[in-house]
């Protein structure tokens, strides 16, 4: 039995982790294996970039944990984009990018492939895997869904992003503090989440229960109104900036400060349409997902709302890169456990699919079919949580 893995995609503070239980179970449960890593994921696959796996790692599992980011690194490749392919330089002109990668794992004599990434990872191992299948080629692909928007259907949760909202959290406890450096400040939290608010707003909550922990002083000013969230815009919810703008010149008025945690993709589409209408090139990567990098949201609803609230400072501080580089806390690892022992079970068993509290099966931890798997999940705004810290927030 010879095992590969990869990573692909953006980080998340699960795959170093993940890595580390599925080495874990395969050296112990079945040590005549074989275990390599392709390096950058899909690139790597595609380049034949290996990293053997030593069986002296046994003794070193728990260094695993200590650590974020990927052992094997990561790149967004999508091998049914021939051209963005032949472009990057990972084929030739001529070749096709699954088949490619197939040659590969066959030469390499790989049986099982696991994947760990969000939905355009893992939708990429089903095409490879289909296409193995098609030409006679048998080959076991379990993905682990890493994802910190948690936007993967029909997965209750993927893997990361409990840690990743934690994070934010600790993030936007030292910036909040620039609040004292200047009287009408603004500060936008700018929050990774392009089509699901749900990291967003799970950092909201996190760091509104930290805030009870801190001890204020009134007597002289330092008031915990000052160190609230005072407006969170997500994806799914439109925003009106006049009528939010009433709202928040209040706080300002009242304690000289307004805090927003922004999810990078609330308002995108009248982003996109202003810089269309202007004549701009929209960036997309290799999926076709605008890179909200370079559209800047932060920015845009900075310069929307500075004049409305007449703010005298603002500060657009964006927590993403910080929150998904994180090692895996301890909520995750426990989850993450789970996943990569019933990954484990079912690659030894034939079974391909990606592993999950399975939302259309009680959130049963299950293998779901590569079919069934798909991004662009909403946050449910109806959530109780939700609906109550958004009732306390506009109660300020």
């Amino acid at each position: 039995m010879k095992i590969a893995f990869l990573t692909s995609g953006g980080i998340a503070p699960c795959l170093s982790a993940s890595i580390g239980r599925l080495t874990e179970n395969y050296m112990k449960k079945y040590p005549n294996s074989e275990i390599i890593g392709y390096k950058n994921g899909y690139k790597g696959l595609l380049e034949g970039n290996i990293l053997k796996f030593p069986k002296s790692l046994q003794s070193k599992i728990s260094n695993f944990y200590e650590f974020g980011g990927s052992p094997l690194g990561n790149s967004r490749v999508k091998l049914t984009n021939i051209e963005d392919c032949i472009k990057k330089g990972y084929i030739n002109e001529g070749e096709n990018p699954l088949e490619v990668a197939a040659k590969q794992l066959i030469k390499d004599n790989i049986t099982i492939l696991h994947t760990i990434g969000g939905d355009d990872t893992n939708t990429t191992a089903a095409d490879l895997s289909k296409y193995l299948k098609d030409n006679n080629y048998s080959l076991t692909v379990v993905g682990l869904p890493k994802t910190i928007d948690n936007d993967v259907f029909p997965i209750k949760q993927t893997l990361g992003a409990w840690t990743a909202a934690e994070q934010g959290a600790i993030f936007f406890e030292n910036i909040v503090n620039e609040n004292t450096t200047s009287n009408r400040q603004l500060i936008i939290h700018e929050v990774m989440g392009r089509n699901c608010g749900w990291l967003t707003a799970a950092t909201a909550l996190e760091y509104r229960e930290r805030l009870k922990t801190f001890n204020f002083l009134d007597d002289i000013g330092i008031n915990k109104n000052k160190w609230e969230v005072h407006a969170i815009f997500i994806p799914e919810e439109k925003i009106n900036l006049d009528k939010e703008a009433k709202r928040l010149n209040k706080i300002m008025q009242k304690f000289d400060c307004v805090n927003i945690f922004l999810s990078e993709g609330a308002g995108i589409d009248t982003i996109i349409n202003e810089m269309e209408k202007n004549g701009e090139k929209i960036p997309r990567d290799a999926f076709g997902h605008v890179r909200l990098d370079e559209i800047n949201p932060g920015k845009w609803f900075a310069k929307e709302l500075t004049n409305r609230l007449n703010a005298k400072k603002v500060l657009v501080q964006k927590s993403g890169y910080f929150s998904r580089s994180s090692k895996a806390n301890e909520k995750d690892l426990n989850l993450i456990f789970d996943c990569a022992d019933k990954a484990v079970e079912c690659a030894v068993n034939g079974l391909s699919g990606v592993i999950g509290w399975d939302e259309d099966n009680n959130n049963v931890l299950s293998c779901i079919e590569f079919p069934r798997i798909k991004g662009g999940k909403e946050f449910d705004t109806k959530n109780l949580w939700y609906q109550k810290m958004i009732k306390e927030i506009n109660s300020i």
